[in-house]
């Protein structure tokens, strides 16, 4: 009942600190074997503006949560999927590796979360995708509900 309202930013606690959420607008054909950088291209919000062509570069230091998924589909014979949370242009965290048991044609949705500190002015993280398949080419999913990349600072640097 009795709880102090934060008004203002205090060391540690980040009141308003960046967050976004986005999604792929149309689907993304990948090379086969390829880690490959996924293309979102519709903002559902992006508070601090922070990011910008499939990548986010928050400009306050702290810890953020980051929420990878994606969905796949496509013909030919399947045999894995993963997703992984990129640093600074490097894997930081793969975030789901799996086999895909099907034969013929493939529907595949992988997701995962990591906590990745930035720096507030040079670090960047994007969200990546392997897709192994036998034959056929893979494609990334556009559905929001399946494709989707978010970030949210859950405390300062400070």
């Amino acid at each position: 009942e009795a709880g102090t309202i934060l008004t203002t930013a205090t060391a540690g606690v980040p009141i308003g600190g960046p967050a976004f959420s986005a999604y792929p607008s149309t689907p993304q054909t990948i090379s086969p074997a390829t880690y490959t950088k996924i293309t979102f291209g519709t903002e559902e919000y992006d508070t601090n503006s922070n990011f910008a062509a499939s990548t986010f570069t928050p400009t306050v230091a702290g810890y953020y949560q980051i929420n990878i998924g994606a969905g796949s589909y496509g013909s030919g014979e399947p045999s894995r999927s993963i997703v992984m949370c990129y640093k600074n242009g490097s894997q930081y965290k793969r975030l789901q590796d799996s086999a895909i048991l099907t034969t013929s044609s493939f529907v595949n949705a992988s997701s995962g979360s990591c906590l990745v500190y930035c720096n507030g002015s040079t670090d960047y993280v994007e969200a990546y995708i392997y897709l192994n398949v036998k034959s056929g080419t893979p494609v990334v999913d556009s559905s929001s509900g399946f494709t989707f990349f978010q970030a949210s600072m859950v405390r300062s640097a400070t």
